[in-house]
C-alpha cells in the first residue's frame, strides 16, 4: 500500500460539489502533477467534513489545516505555498466571525469544541467510495462481533441497556422495538431503514450517506441479525442522487468482500439490501405510508395497531429505523452499552446529530451530547447570529416541530425538554432565526409547506390544515381579526387530536408554539395591521430617507415597477402606488437610504 507524505481531503457533500468542488479537484491533481508531487500527495474525496455552506473546503492532513471558501484560481498558490514549501495560506483559512482573525487548525475552529461524534465517526476523513478506508477504522469489527460471540438476544439486550432511541423524530427505545418484531414468531421480517428525509432545512441523513454509507450497511447488518431479517431496505427520495450513488457502490463493494448476501463470516446468517428510491413526497416518512410505497401502493397512513413490527411491509413484521439511528450501532456495540448510556442525559442518551441551519454564522452539520443547551449551539458552536444582529428563535423539528423563544435559550436539549417547551426533538433539523424574522410569517411557511404534503386522507388534516393556512394568510395582508389567534389554537389542537399518522398530528405545532410564545407578534398584526419584523409586505411600506439619499439613480435605474422618480444628485421617492416591495432597492443602495416602516395596510 502506497504512503503519502500528505492527505488533501477535499469535502464533495451534495453542497460542496454544487459549489465547484469537482473542479478544484481537477485543478488540484493538475498542479500536483505540475509541482511533480504527485508521490508525495493524495488527494481524497471525502463526504461532509464540516461547514459545508463555506464550500468547497478541504482539510490537509497530518497538518490539520482546513480552507474554505476555495476557487480554482486560488488552487496554483496553495499547491505551491502549502504542500509544496510548507507554508500554510492564512488568506484562505477560516476566519473567526467575532475576531476576524483566520485560524488554522481544524480542532481549534470553535465550530468543533461542544462536538462529540458517534454516528459521524467517519466524518470527513475517509473516501466514501473506498471501503478498505472504512475497514481500516475498525469498520464491520461491530458486525464480526455479533455474529461471532453475540446472540440476537444479547445484541438487543445491548441495545436496550444502551438506551438508543429512535432518532428519526418519535424517540421510541430501540431495542424495545427490536424485541417486539424478535418475539414475533411470523416469518419473513424486514428491516427497513428510512432516508427520506424531507424536513426543509434538514440533511443529517443525506450527509451521513454521502460521508460514510458503509456505517449505515454494518448498522443494518446489526439490526437484521437482531430480529431475524434477511432482506432490508433503504428507502431514500430520488432527490439525493450522489446519496444514492455511494450507497449503491458500498453494498456492491460489501457483497464482494461477503459482508452483504448468504452466510456472512460463515455464521449462517443471510442479508441483503435492496434500495429502493422514493418519489419525494413528505407523507413518506410516516412508516405506514412508506411501506405502502414500497409495496407499490397509495402513500397514505394507516390506523395503527397493529404497528410495522407486528404486520408491515407485505404483512410480515418490520423494523424501521432511521438513518441516524443505525449509525450508531457499530459504536455501541465496539465500545459497549454503558460507554454510551454514560452519554446525555437520564432518558435522552448518546448524542444527536443536527443540521444547523438559517440565520447562524456556522451552518453546517453538527453531533452534540443530548443534554446540551441550545445557547451552546447557537453561539459556541454555531458561532451566533450574523451581522451583528439579535436572536429571536430557534426551530426544532422542521414541519412538525416548535418554535423555541430567546428567554428558553438555556433549554437543555433532549426529548422530554423540547416536548415541554412546545417543540419536538424531530429528525434533527436547527433553524435559527434573528430579529428580522416574522413568526406569523414563519408558522404559514411550514403550514403551507404541511397543507401541500399532506397525503388527503383526513379530513381534520386536509380541511384543517388548509383552514388555519388561510387564517395567517389573512393575518400576514392585513385582513387578520379578532378571534383569529383563539381560532387558530381551537383549529390546531382538533387537527393534531383527530389526524390518523403523525404528519398530521404534529403539523399545528409551528402555529401553536408560535402563538404561545410570540402571542404579541400575532395581537401587532391583526389590532395594529403592522408587522414587527417589517416582513410582511402588506403592512410594511418604503420610503427614501432623504438625508442619506445621494441621488445617485441605482434604486430608481433598478426597480422594476419605476416606483422611484428623482433627478441626478437629488433625493429621491417612492411612489407607494406602483411600489411591489421586492426589496431590490435595498439591495442596491450604497448608502442604506432606503428604510421600511410599519404602517396600516392600504
Amino acid at each position: 500500500m502506497k504512503v503519502y507524505r500528505t492527505n488533501v481531503m477535499l469535502c464533495t457533500c451534495t453542497m460542496c460539489v454544487s459549489v465547484g468542488a469537482l473542479a478544484i479537484r481537477k485543478r488540484l491533481e493538475e498542479e500536483i502533477k505540475k509541482q511533480n508531487l504527485e508521490d508525495e500527495i493524495q488527494v481524497i474525496l471525502t463526504g461532509s467534513s464540516w461547514l459545508c455552506t463555506r464550500g468547497p473546503t478541504l482539510i490537509v492532513q497530518p497538518d490539520d489545516v482546513v480552507y474554505q471558501f476555495l476557487k480554482e484560481e486560488d488552487i496554483p498558490h496553495l499547491v505551491e505555498e502549502h504542500l509544496l514549501k510548507g507554508r500554510p495560506v492564512k488568506s484562505l483559512m477560516y476566519v473567526h466571525p467575532e475576531t476576524l482573525y483566520p485560524i488554522e487548525k481544524l480542532h481549534d475552529v470553535p465550530f468543533y469544541r461542544d462536538q462529540r461524534l458517534i454516528a459521524l465517526w467517519n466524518r470527513g476523513i475517509i473516501d466514501p467510495d473506498q471501503i478498505d478506508e472504512y475497514i481500516a477504522r475498525d469498520g464491520y469489527k461491530a458486525l464480526a462481533k455479533v455474529l461471532k460471540d453475540m446472540t440476537p438476544a444479547e445484541v438487543v439486550q445491548e441495545i436496550a441497556d444502551a438506551g438508543l432511541r429512535g432518532r428519526g423524530g418519535a424517540g421510541f427505545p430501540t431495542g424495545r422495538k427490536w424485541e417486539f418484531c424478535r418475539s414475533n414468531p411470523n416469518t419473513p421480517k424486514y428491516l427497513i431503514c428510512n432516508a427520506d428525509e424531507g424536513d426543509p432545512g434538514a440533511f443529517m441523513d443525506r450527509s451521513i450517506i454521502e460521508a460514510d454509507p458503509h456505517s449505515l450497511i454494518e448498522g443494518m447488518l446489526i439490526a437484521a441479525y437482531a430480529i431475524g431479517a434477511s432482506k432490508g431496505y433503504v428507502y431514500i427520495r430520488i432527490e439525493y442522487p450522489l446519496a444514492i450513488k455511494r450507497l449503491i457502490s458500498a453494498t456492491a463493494q460489501a457483497r464482494e468482500y461477503g459482508l452483504l448476501g448468504e452466510d456472512i463470516f460463515g455464521s449462517g446468517f443471510d442479508f441483503d439490501i435492496e434500495i429502493f428510491r422514493g418519489a419525494g413526497a413528505f407523507v413518506c416518512g410516516e412508516e405506514t405510508s412508506l411501506i405502502h410505497s414500497i409495496e407499490g401502493r397509495p402513500a397514505e397512513p394507516a390506523q395503527k395497531p397493529p404497528f410495522p413490527v407486528q404486520r408491515g411491509v407485505f404483512g410480515k413484521p418490520t423494523v424501521i429505523n432511521n438513518v441516524e439511528t443505525l449509525t450508531n450501532l457499530p459504536r455501541i456495540i465496539n465500545f459497549g452499552a454503558e460507554w454510551f448510556a454514560a452519554i446525555g442525559t437520564e432518558k435522552s442518551k448518546g448524542t444527536k446529530v443536527f443540521s444547523l441551519a438559517g440565520n447562524i454564522n456556522n451552518a453546517g452539520l453538527v453531533e452534540v451530547p443530548m443534554g446540551i443547551t441550545l445557547r451552546r449551539i447557537v453561539y459556541d458552536i454555531g458561532g451566533g447570529i450574523p451581522n451583528g444582529k439579535e436572536f429571536k428563535a430557534v426551530q426544532t423539528g422542521g414541519p412538525s416541530g416548535g418554535v423555541i423563544p430567546k428567554s428558553l435559550l438555556d433549554l437543555p436539549v433532549d426529548y422530554e425538554r423540547l416536548q415541554e417547551a412546545g417543540a419536538i426533538m424531530g429528525s434533527g433539523g436547527l433553524i435559527v432565526m434573528d430579529e428580522d424574522s416574522c413568526m406569523v410569517d414563519i408558522a404559514k411557511y411550514f403550514i403551507e409547506f404541511t397543507k401541500d404534503e399532506s397525503c388527503g386522507r383526513c379530513t381534520s388534516c386536509r380541511e384543517g390544515l388548509a383552514a388555519m393556512h388561510e387564517i395567517l394568510t389573512n393575518i400576514c395582508e392585513g385582513r387578520g381579526k379578532e378571534g383569529d389567534i383563539e381560532l387558530l389554537e381551537e383549529l390546531g389542537e382538533a387537527t393534531k387530536e383527530a389526524s390518523l399518522c403523525g404528519l398530521g398530528k404534529t403539523a399545528p405545532n409551528p402555529v401553536l408554539s408560535a402563538v404561545r410564545h410570540f402571542r404579541n407578534e400575532y395581537v401587532a398584526h391583526i389590532r395594529d395591521k403592522k408587522c414587527p419584523a417589517k416582513v410582511c409586505k402588506a403592512l410594511i411600506e418604503y420610503e427614501v430617507d432623504k438625508d442619506k439619499c445621494t441621488g445617485c439613480t441605482l434604486c430608481a435605474r433598478n426597480c422594476p415597477s419605476q416606483a422611484i422618480t428623482g433627478g441626478k444628485k437629488k433625493p429621491h421617492s417612492i411612489d407607494r402606488t406602483k411600489c411591489i416591495k421586492c426589496g431590490v432597492c435595498i439591495d442596491v443602495c450604497k448608502f442604506d437610504a432606503i428604510l421600511v416602516t410599519t404602517g396600516e395596510s392600504p
